[in-house]
């Protein structure tokens, strides 16, 4: 199974249904232009409105996952979005850092992701005798192949899916926002382009044609 593939496949479906976890919001928004209040760092580029400040303050030097949390995070994380040869892995990209930062901005996941972590770690001691970091790749991906499939997972892993599908869309939402996952789905953003009209068989087709002064006053590119 082509891991990449799947998880963009996903990717574009949850873009489409508008599913992805609003994960980028509040503090972690610019504004095109300076709104009242807000500051700039003297180059003419807005940084964070006073009151974003304030908050990052008061929740960054704050941690919640234990370093073994963030250990199990990082290793799930890969999983889903492993390093190939087209780019980098979810770790690379920073994505427990930033789940470490959702679930102090959005307290509702603090539950379901720790919950969920301990229910991981019970079925890999139960089957194998060890924490979920602690297994073999192998043992990880048989794990995770029980809880990745909602329609194929057995009712007695509920939880487990709930907590890998939650998983799934903080990986998804953190590595594509980053520059290393908007390289690997080959997103560039808006860029200026050169525009020479509308093509002459589009207006042979509705029998139309620029005038001499429109032609005249117009830019016209080299399309070489």
């Amino acid at each position: 199974m082509d891991r990449r593939k799947s998880i963009k496949a996903l990717l574009v479906g949850s873009v489409a249904a508008g599913t992805l976890i609003e994960a980028c919001n509040t503090a972690d928004k610019k504004t095109e232009a300076p709104a009242a209040g807000s500051e700039t760092d003297g180059s003419g580029d807005v940084t964070r409105m006073a009151e974003e400040k304030e908050y990052l303050k008061g929740i960054e030097p704050v941690k919640f996952f234990t370093p073994s949390e963030l250990a199990t995070i990082t290793v799930l994380a890969d999983i889903i979005i492993p390093r190939d040869e087209v780019s980098g892995s979810a770790s690379d990209a920073k994505v427990a850092d930033f789940i470490e930062f959702i679930v102090k901005d959005k307290p509702e996941h603090q539950t379901p992701l720790r919950g969920g972590m301990r229910w991981l770690d019970l079925k890999s001691l139960g089957k194998f005798e060890k924490p979920f970091k602690d297994l073999t790749e192998k043992q990880q991906l048989e794990i995770v192949d029980t809880i990745a499939y909602p329609n194929k997972a057995k009712v007695e892993d509920k939880q487990g899916v709930a907590f890998f599908t939650l998983m799934r869309n903080l990986t998804l939402t953190g590595f594509y926002t980053t520059e290393i996952g908007f390289k690997d789905i080959g997103y560039v953003g808006n860029r200026p382009n050169q525009w020479n009209g509308v093509p002459d068989d589009v207006l042979k087709q509705y029998n139309l044609a620029y005038t001499e002064k429109e032609l005249k006053e117009c830019i016209s590119f080299d399309k070489a």
